[in-house]
């Protein structure tokens, strides 16, 4: 999220609308050499493909000052009464100027129209700018993950798997499990959404059942009862940094991963690394709560971790629809 951090008042040339693909040149005029220190923003490589159909659950806006495309935010239904807003940016020659006050302002309204109560973003922990710009916009801070990036292995080789534990595919263990879980309370109850890609909604019952039969579920059984419990989200394939343009590798998406100790730990990332080469996938990525103790744990069973955590944050739709009403009244 970058952002322009002013939440009261705006300019009253800006004009909120639908994106459109003819944006696009004003789009990368502000996003194409954002982050370039990071790799770049995601926005100029994905924005045509991003824009949604008339019967999607998703609205992408720009704001316009005087016919020029000066901000952009996407929001996305998740589930019946979540929201999750992401990708937005506003040019630096026009912020202060309430840009993006105007952009969340009819994010929150399409989102509520639709039902929800709640809306989230995540921000990376290195953009201080856009965590400021999310906290003047009205959300709250959620909760915090890092990813873990086991190998892939065909037969879990690279982890060292104690003979006590068992990894099967329950669903109704693995959702026992995580009911209970430290991870659970940590996470808010979240995980990543099967519908939209870097995102995350709270997770239900019969998400497990979903998983068990349309991807994977996970389950870790010890002497002492459950263990741990993971899913895989998706598999998608994704371009490299090499020289060849053309060049893609493909990653194993695991929603989320929960467990209780590093036994545990080893147990579940092998068998994440046995079905993401099943898959054919060249990496991993896993989602784990932001503690000390997990990622030491996934450091200690051998397994990459992310350098920086990522944040959530939230705001309470219903709350801030009386909020609003209440500066125009």
């Amino acid at each position: 999220m970058s952002a322009d951090g002013e939440r009261s008042g705006s300019d009253g040339r800006i004009e909120i609308r639908r994106a459109r693909h003819d944006d696009y040149d004003d789009v990368l005029a502000f996003t194409g050499d954002l982050w370039s220190d990071r790799g770049g923003d995601y926005i100029p490589r994905i924005y045509h493909e991003w824009l949604e159909d008339n019967d999607e659950p998703k609205k992408t806006f720009v704001a316009a000052v005087d016919g020029t495309v000066v901000g952009l935010v996407q929001g996305v239904m998740v589930s019946a009464d979540e929201a999750w807003f992401q990708g937005m940016r506003v040019h630096p020659d026009y912020r202060r100027l309430g840009v993006s006050t105007r952009l969340n302002e009819a994010g929150f309204a399409w989102a509520r129209d639709r039902g929800a109560t709640v809306g989230r973003i995540m921000v990376f922990s290195w953009n201080t700018a856009g965590l400021g710009a999310a906290r003047a916009g009205g959300y709250g801070p959620v909760t915090e993950f890092r990813w873990a990036h086991p190998e892939p292995t065909s037969d879990g080789a690279a982890i060292d798997t104690p003979e006590t534990h068992r990894v099967t595919n329950d669903p109704a263990a693995a959702w026992r499990y995580w009911t209970h879980s430290d991870a659970r309370t940590h996470l808010d109850g979240l995980g990543l959404a099967p519908e939209e890609t870097w995102a995350v909604r709270e997770l239900v019952r019969d998400d497990f059942d979903r998983f068990a039969d349309e991807t994977a579920v996970f389950a870790v059984e010890s002497a002492d009862g459950l263990a741990g419990a993971a899913y895989r989200t998706r598999s998608v394939e994704r371009s490299t940094d090499g020289d060849d343009g053309d060049a893609t590798e493909t990653w194993a998406e695991y929603g989320v991963a929960a467990w209780e100790d590093v036994d545990a730990t080893r147990s579940l990332f092998a068998a994440i690394a046995r079905d993401a080469a099943d898959l054919g996938a060249d990496r991993t990525r896993v989602l784990i709560p932001e503690t000390v103790a997990v990622v030491s744990d996934a450091s200690a069973a051998g397994s990459e971790v992310s350098d920086e955590p990522d944040f959530v944050l939230g705001i309470d739709l219903a709350a801030d629809a009386r909020a609003f009403d209440d500066r125009i009244e």
